[in-house]
């Protein structure tokens, strides 16, 4: 009989294997000495402890599944259950115990990630509902209409939740959608509408200018003119194309008219002419306007040149563009600064430029940590290469920054 201390071997062959619960039968052995048994046993219970060694680096070091981990663990179990092997079952068993403990603990740690996962993506996608309804009401037709399609990207990047709740959310968010298309729909079929009587209305103004353009009887045809000029102004615009057409044979009517007019009053070249002085002085004094500093006070002081402008009267016909074109440059370039100085105070375009540099000064940050990183480690090429992607963040960064300058940031 031979024996060590985990196992032995009777005088009949029958190889045992020493547990606390007391000997248990792990075979028969007749090929050859007792020794030779208890060897090949002993190496039988050198290959679990292999296995379980593999298996235990296998759950502490890589994204094995829990499922995947029992049902390896179990199939062990059942190997050393069966007391196939001499050695240190009882130890065994307590690896292989604690290993399903770490198994079921990782198990839970998943499930209360994708808890969590689903409650963010829930409440994130409310989050997006309650923007969608608010937005559904406004009025910002571009800006809104803008949002809500990046909002519809942000949502086909969230996980989707249970069938229940995702098509309860989503059909709010389709629903705040579609009323804002309606709604933009509808003002815009309004605004054409809009635009197309405005087009029926100055094709009558027209009509008429074009018939009174022949007229001779100065005083009240030039009346009349007056009174046509104010009903196009109330009129409104109509669609481009056709507002410019319009305007040209409206203007080219009472052209012709006033062309008319000043050749048979030719006795009134005189007035004109000094009205023509008058309006340089004017325009001379609105040009003093330019650059615009203050404008408040431009806006004022532009708006009593033009007050007196209209009180002088015609100027000569040849002079008119020019003088007129002097004039309407300096509206236009008061007309820009407003532009301007709205386009500086909306708080939605600084609010997306503010987000915008945040975003990238992070990128920039992420960068360089990374950057060090790469360095530490003693990898140059990826160092090299992100330093290539930082550069880029970095120009993008600088002209983001350049752009919030402008909004007095």
């Amino acid at each position: 009989m031979s024996s060590d201390s985990w196992g032995r071997v009777d005088e009949t062959g029958t190889v045992y294997v020493r547990t606390a619960e007391g000997e248990k039968v792990v075979g028969s052995w007749q090929a050859g000495s007792p020794e030779e048994a208890l060897a090949y046993f002993e190496r039988k219970y050198e290959g679990l402890v292999v296995e379980i060694d593999l298996l235990e680096r296998r759950v502490r070091t890589t994204d094995l599944s829990a499922k995947d981990a029992t049902a390896a663990v179990e199939h062990i179990r059942q190997q050393v259950d069966e007391h196939h092997a001499v050695g240190d079952l009882d130890a065994l068993r307590a690896r292989l115990d604690q290993l399903s403990g770490e198994v079921a603990a990782r198990r839970e740690e998943r499930r209360a990630a994708r808890s969590r996962q689903s409650d963010e993506a829930r409440e994130a996608k409310e989050a997006l509902v309650a923007e969608a309804e608010e937005l559904a009401s406004s009025e910002q037709w571009r800006a809104a209409g803008e949002r809500l399609r990046a909002l519809v990207d942000v949502w086909k990047g969230l996980p989707r939740l249970d069938r229940k709740t995702d098509d309860e959310l989503w059909h709010r968010f389709s629903h705040a959608r579609s009323a804002f298309s309606k709604r933009r729909k509808a003002h815009f079929a309004a605004l054409d509408a809009q635009r197309e009587e405005a087009r029926r209305i100055k094709e009558r103004l027209v009509a008429e200018a074009e018939a009174l353009s022949a007229s001779t009887d100065w005083g009240p045809t030039a009346a009349r003119y007056r009174e046509l000029m104010a009903q196009w102004k109330a009129a409104g615009r109509a669609q481009r194309d056709a507002e410019d057409d319009l305007w040209n044979r409206f203007r080219g009517a009472q052209d012709v008219f006033f062309q008319a007019r000043g050749e048979v009053f030719a006795e009134r070249d005189a007035e004109q002419r000094e009205n023509l002085t008058r309006k340089e002085e004017l325009v001379a004094e609105a040009e003093k306007l330019l650059p615009v500093s203050d404008l408040k006070a431009a806006r004022a002081a532009f708006r009593s040149v033009n007050e007196r402008w209209e009180a002088i009267g015609h100027v000569p016909r040849d002079a008119r563009p020019k003088i007129e074109g002097r004039l309407h440059a300096v509206e236009r370039a008061i007309q820009e600064a407003e532009e301007a100085e709205w386009r500086r105070t909306n708080p939605e375009a600084r609010a997306r430029a503010e987000g915008l540099t945040g975003q990238l000064q992070d990128a920039v940050d992420r960068l360089r940590s990374q950057i060090e990183a790469a360095r530490a480690a003693g990898n140059q090429a990826k160092a090299d290469k992100l330093a290539q992607e930082l550069a880029g963040r970095q120009a993008l960064l600088d002209q983001a920054l350049k752009g919030l300058q402008e909004f007095g940031g």
